[in-house]
């Protein structure tokens, strides 16, 4: 009797989603929207002096490439034929930011009016601005037209294509939109801004939209990843855009949170700018072609999430793997009085202060490591509560629910609280990796690729799990307020100081094109190929 052939499952899409703690390759079946594969390598970070977070770039490089290799062994296993595959690729300065805000008119704030973003170390125009005044090798790398400046999307499509043997310097709407030199109501680069800055337009990758195809792959053949020398890159988004694609947030009023190094709540506005007077940033959510209309979403940044889980890990080893985090929660199930404020970073939405730092306070001797995890997951969801309260002030119509994923969601505890401390439903997906999911519908829908289709009634239904608030709304309350104490009293620990006596710098500092780490993805699309009887 002969063997039963297998399934065709019809085109797969992989999508590389290059974060600031990992790089990991996804592959979706495009017709039910199922993952079915993935590899992930972590990512170090350096921290050379207090307020300074560094990468290497080659190092992110060969972890995609790692990723690639690793799942094109398993695309083998899986008797798909990976010629066939299509690929595209959706990511110190305080002082800087001080000197460059005593030149914007009070009455006339135009970075914000044409950026959506407010004057912040947060933003890649301040660190290229900082590299150029304090780096001699950039300095003279721009003079002489060797430099080219890029988020890490852009160094990404620029490495693969072939780097310095031709490679294509370009990025997309929604990271360009996250520099601070490109108008978002033009969606160009803007020569006020690039003047104000003093960044030479010519360094700048070219800006494309977030679904079409940029240029051909390049690989070594030593490498198993060079079976894809060749194929289209076709696609390009940040992260958080990929997530509300992900999350089918197409219509205007859907909002999604993203819960992973930071945490990330978008609005999706239509296409239409929404100013927020309420520390939100305006940015670009996607434009799904050449000649598709740009959508605008409003957005809340949280700096610290996931990253004060791998801080209990990493620097105070109270546990020792991040999953530990929701088992210490559990035995104890309150913070006993104690509030975390991991200010590490500053605080971002809606406060934007520098100043800040983290603190534990509400301690007492009865506190213990448990108390602590438990608050440390409380922290993420207060923050999340302030920037949701803060988007509800800006859009008028409150969310009867907020949507999730990322990979802290796996954590029950996190999720059950963030339904309490919101008080109202929070709703999950069961398939949480958004991020690749809808880098890899938008690559699937660009034209040439043409795997995936967007239209409403044909995307697949998602199974989602229901967390309903289960404590009183008073008691909500009383916790949220104690945490803004909290808050108030993690806010003007820091000065700034001279250069002579340190840069007291406090977001990340990266290599030319490393600025903000906003997640890339790379997708490929492939027919299953049936076994052989």
């Amino acid at each position: 009797m002969a063997a039963t052939k297998k399934a065709v499952l019809g085109p797969l899409v992989g999508a590389v989603d290059q974060g600031t703690s990992s790089t990991r390759f996804l592959v979706f079946n495009s017709k039910t929207a199922e993952l079915l594969s993935h590899h992930q390598v972590e990512i170090k970070q350096e921290f050379p002096r207090e307020g300074w977070v560094e990468q290497d770039p080659k190092e992110i490089l060969q972890s995609v490439y790692e990723c690639i290799e690793k799942t094109c062994e398993k695309l083998g296993q899986l008797n798909i034929d990976i010629s066939n595959i299509k690929v595209w690729l959706d990511l110190r300065t305080q002082s800087t930011v001080e000197n460059l805000s005593k030149r914007i008119p009070g009455n006339n704030n135009f970075v914000k009016s044409k950026t959506g973003l407010p004057l912040s170390t947060y933003f890649s125009a301040v660190k290229l601005r900082w590299l150029l005044d304090n780096v001699k090798n950039v300095q003279k790398a721009v003079e002489e037209n060797r430099a080219l400046f890029g988020t890490i999307d852009s160094w990404l499509i620029w490495s693969l294509t072939g780097g310095v043997n031709g490679g294509v310097h370009c990025t997309d709407v929604t990271n360009a939109s996250r520099t601070m030199l490109f108008n978002i109501h033009s969606l160009e680069w803007d020569k006020e801004l690039c003047e104000f800055f003093g960044i030479p337009m010519e360094i700048l990758p070219n800006v494309r939209s977030s679904s079409e195809i940029y240029g051909l792959m390049k690989i070594s053949h030593s490498l198993k990843a060079g079976a894809l020398e060749g194929v289209p890159i076709s696609g390009c988004l940040g992260d958080q855009s990929a997530a509300l694609v992900g999350q089918m947030c197409f219509q205007d009023g859907q909002a999604k949170n993203t819960y992973g190094t930071g945490c990330f709540l978008l609005c999706n506005t239509g296409h239409k700018c929404v100013f927020s007077e309420h520390g939100l940033l305006t940015t670009v959510a996607y434009k799904l072609g050449r000649d598709k209309p740009v959508y605008y979403a409003l957005e809340g940044s949280v700096a610290i999430a996931g990253a004060v889980i791998r801080w209990l890990r990493d620097n105070l080893g109270i546990i020792k793997s991040s999953e530990e985090i929701e088992k210490l929660a559990k035995e104890v199930g309150t913070s006993y009085g104690c509030y975390f404020v991991p200010a590490f970073s500053g605080l971002y939405a809606p406060y934007w202060e520098p100043s800040a730092r983290g603190i534990i306070c509400g301690l007492t001797q009865f506190t213990n490591k448990c108390h602590i995890a438990f608050a440390a997951l409380e922290a993420v969801c207060f923050q999340t509560r302030e920037i949701l309260d803060a988007m509800n002030r800006d859009c008028g119509i409150p969310l009867s629910h907020l949507q999730v994923d990322g990979g802290m969601t796996s954590n029950k505890i996190l999720m059950q609280l963030q339904a309490d401390i919101l008080y109202i439903p929070v709703v999950k997906p069961s398939m949480p990796e958004t991020t690749a999911l809808g880098a890899a519908m938008a690559a699937g829908a660009a034209e040439g690729v043409g795997v995936w289709s967007l239209e409403p009634e044909d995307l697949s239904a998602v199974t989602m799990e229901r967390f309903e608030p289960q404590i009183n709304a008073e008691e909500s309350e009383i916790r949220y307020s104690t945490w803004k104490k909290a808050v108030m009293k993690s806010i003007g620990w820091v000065t700034t100081q001279s250069p002579e006596s340190g840069d007291p710098s406090i977001f990340c500092s990266l290599p030319l094109g490393f600025f903000i780490v906003s997640s890339m993805v790379m997708l490929i699309g492939a027919r299953y190929i049936s076994g052989i009887p």
